[in-house]
């Protein structure tokens, strides 16, 4: 792929065409996937504690990534926003349930709120592709 090819891809997210951004852009061996809200299909929040809203925002990053080329192996760098530090270690044993042989570098930060009330965590992350 020629580095100044951009590819995007678009989740369930009903925030993506409203707010004008796309779930995940690659640009040459560059994936960015965009703050990732557990989100289910037909656009309603996943409903469960922090472990079950992870997974959520995992697949839906991982399957991002894996549309534009890449896969969970790639990840580099993994964002994790949480509005409370009580849920640090489920939201994190998720995380190492999916990247604990990739090991990326990974920020946790506990922030006030999330978009929608009901989310307990939101995930943004990158990937780099070989050669």
């Amino acid at each position: 792929m020629a580095d100044d090819t951009v590819q995007r891809t678009a989740s369930a997210s009903p925030f993506e065409a409203a707010f004008g951004f796309s779930r995940a852009v690659r640009t040459g061996n560059r994936i960015l996937v965009s703050g990732t809200g557990p989100i289910e299909p037909d656009g309603s929040s996943t409903l469960g504690d922090a472990a079950v809203q992870a997974r959520r925002c995992f697949a839906i990053i991982v399957a991002a990534i894996e549309e534009l080329g890449g896969s969970a192996n790639d990840v580099v760098r993994t964002r994790m926003f949480v509005t409370d530090a009580a849920d640090g270690d489920a939201i994190g044993a998720v995380h190492g349930e999916i990247f604990g042989d990739v090991r990326p570098a990974a920020t946790m930060v506990v922030v006030a709120a999330l978009l929608r009330p009901e989310w307990r965590v939101e995930i943004e992350a990158e990937a780099e592709l070989a050669g």
